[in-house]
C-alpha cells in the first residue's frame, strides 16, 4: 500500500493509507514520505473473511470513508478487502477498486467453508468496479470463478525494493548477523509463520533432509510461532531452525542463503521470492496460484506440491547437492525477472486503473445521487 501511495502523481491524487497498526517502519516511510495515514483501532483479527464481518470495524471504517469523502477506494486482503468494500458502498464512494492476492477460499479448507467464502467474493465482485491480481493467473481465475468481469481486471506488477546482486562479502556479513557458520549450507525465506506460509511443512521438509551441516532461517513471525517452535524442538532441529522474527533488514540478510524456499499453500504472487530471485539466490517454491509464472520447472526454480513436505524436501536437497544446476537456475531468473519488478511502471498502472474505474462507476454514481 505504501508504494501504491507513493508512487500515484500528488497532483493529481491525494492518498491516504488506513490500516491498523501501532507503528514500525513502514509507518515511519509514510511520514518521511508525506503520506497521511489512519490507524484503525477495530480493524483486528487477521486476515480472513469471516461470514459475519466485524460490525465495529465497519462502522469504524465507514465514518472514516464519508468524513473524507474519498474518491477512490483501493482494498487489500481478504478480511480487511471484505470490510472495506461494503463500508465503501454503503457510504457511496465514486469508485472502489480491490486487489486480489490470491482468494481467500483454497483446496485446504474443508468444502463448505470454501463454498461459503467463494459465494462472499463473488458477491464483493458486484460492488467492485474495478480488480487488480498480481499475477495473471490469478485474474484468470478470478474470471473462471465469476468473481470478477473480464473487461474489470487487470495484473499489474507488485514492484520489490532494488535488491543488489549477491557477494562474498555480503553473505559473510549476513551470516555474522544471523550468527552462522560460514561453512553451512543454508535454506531461508521470508514470511509470516501463519497456516498461508505453512511453516510446519518447512519444518518437517528440513527434517527429512537428515543433515546437520543445513541451517534453517525462517525471517517473520505470526501466530504459529509457538505451534513452530515445538515442532522444531520434537524434530531436534534446535540451534539449526532460526526463528529470526519480523526483520526490517531483510535485502541484507538474503545473502546468507543457499536456497531461499517457500512452503505456501497458497500465493498472490510473493514479494519476498521476487527479492530472493533478483538477488541470485536459487528458489525452491509451492506450486500454488501465480508462483508458476516466476518458478518455471527446473528453468528458474524448482516447484514443490503444497502440504508434501517430503516434496519439498526433494526439490531444496537437489539444489543443495547441484550447486552448479542451481547457480543455472538463479541466473536464468534473475535474467526472466530483468526489470519488470521496478517501481517505475507501478504510478502509470494505478493511475489509469483508478481513471478506469471512476468511468465505469459513473453510472452507478448517478443512480444514487
Amino acid at each position: 500500500m505504501l508504494r501504491e501511495a507513493c508512487a500515484v502523481d500528488p497532483e493529481r491524487y491525494a492518498a491516504t493509507i488506513l490500516t491498523p497498526g501501532d507503528g514500525g517502519p513502514l509507518f515511519d516511510r509514510a511520514r518521511d514520505e508525506g503520506i497521511d495515514v489512519i490507524r484503525l483501532r477495530q480493524m483486528g483479527g487477521g486476515r480472513h473473511v469471516y461470514p459475519g464481518a466485524d460490525v465495529h470495524a465497519l462502522r469504524e471504517l465507514s465514518w472514516h470513508l464519508a468524513e473524507h469523502s474519498f474518491d477512490v477506494v483501493h482494498t487489500h486482503a481478504g478480511r480487511a478487502g471484505a470490510i472495506g468494500r461494503i463500508a465503501a458502498h454503503r457510504v457511496g464512494v465514486r469508485a472502489i477498486v480491490h486487489t486480489l492476492h490470491g482468494f481467500p477460499f483454497n483446496e485446504f479448507q474443508n468444502p463448505a467453508t470454501r463454498a461459503a467464502l467463494r459465494a462472499i467474493e463473488r458477491r464483493l465482485g458486484r460492488i467492485t468496479d474495478y480488480f487488480l491480481t498480481d499475477g495473471s493467473f490469478v485474474a484468470s481465475e478470478a474470471i473462471r470463478l465469476k468473481i470478477a468481469r473480464p473487461d474489470r481486471i487487470r495484473a499489474v506488477i507488485s514492484p520489490v525494493d532494488a535488491v543488489p546482486p549477491t557477494s562474498a562479502s555480503a553473505r559473510r556479513e549476513a551470516r555474522r548477523i544471523l550468527g552462522i557458520p560460514d561453512d553451512a549450507k543454508v535454506v531461508g525465506t521470508a514470511a509470516r509463520l501463519a497456516v498461508q506460509k505453512s511453516p510446519l511443512d518447512m519444518v518437517n521438509a528440513i527434517a527429512a533432509l537428515r543433515r546437520p551441516d543445513v541451517y534453517m532461517v525462517w525471517l517473520g513471525d505470526g501466530e504459529l510461532r509457538l505451534d513452530t517452535e515445538r515442532l522444531i524442538a520434537k524434530e531436534g532441529l534446535e540451534g539449526r531452525f532460526l526463528l529470526a522474527g519480523d526483520r526490517d533488514d531483510v535485502a541484507f540478510l538474503l545473502p546468507a542463503f543457499d536456497v531461499f524456499a517457500l512452503s505456501s499453500l497458497w500465493e498472490g504472487l510473493p514479494c519476498s521470492l521476487i527479492e530472493a530471485m533478483m538477488c541470485g539466490i536459487p528458489a525452491v517454491a509451492t506450486a500454488v496460484n501465480s508462483v508458476p509464472e516466476l518458478v518455471l520447472s527446473a528453468r528458474t526454480g524448482l516447484l514443490a506440491r503444497p502440504a508434501d513436505p517430503r516434496s519439498l524436501t526433494r526439490a531444496i536437497a537437489y539444489m543443495l547437492d547441484h550447486p552448479g544446476e542451481a547457480a543455472r537456475m538463479a541466473e536464468a531468473a534473475r535474467a526472466e525477472i530483468g526489470h519488470k519488478y521496478h517501481a517505475d511502471r507501478l504510478g502509470a498502472d494505478l493511475m489509469h486503473v483508478y481513471e478506469t474505474a471512476l468511468e465505469l462507476a459513473a453510472p452507478r454514481a448517478a443512480r444514487t445521487r
